[in-house]
């Protein structure tokens, strides 16, 4: 069984940064595009980043492309979302996700078979 467990949120000034790591165990996850997505009470689950098993391409959200980037290291089967310059809006639940390479560089949740619990992330202004 696949489990995906996401570290790194916290509470953060507005402009501060902080990293997520997405740590995948239970089979190996290299050829599979690992995403992130966020839930707030307002907006409901919106997608953020997703990257290839490879590593070589990413997608990004308009609201975070300049400011977030996307990583993994399959070696270690990590996952990682580097945030930078943080605003309030960023305030979410964060979750990972991993979809099977048959869907390309998902952007949309159906196509991601496995989820981690989240980790919540806080931006104070």
């Amino acid at each position: 069984q696949v489990q995906l467990v996401e570290s790194g949120g916290g509470l953060v000034q507005a402009g501060g940064s902080l990293r997520l790591s997405c740590a995948a165990s239970g089979r190996t996850l290299s050829s599979y595009a690992m995403g992130w997505f966020r839930r707030t009470p307002g907006k409901g689950r919106e997608f953020v980043s997703t990257i290839s098993g490879s590593g070589s391409s990413t997608v990004y959200a308009d609201s975070v492309k300049g400011r977030f980037t996307i990583s993994r290291d399959n070696a270690e089967t990590t996952a990682y979302l580097q945030m930078n310059n943080l605003k309030p809006d960023d305030t979410a639940f964060y979750y990972c996700a991993a979809a099977p390479a048959r869907y390309g560089l998902p952007t949309s949740s159906w196509a991601y078979d496995y989820w981690g619990r989240g980790t919540q992330v806080t931006v104070s202004s």
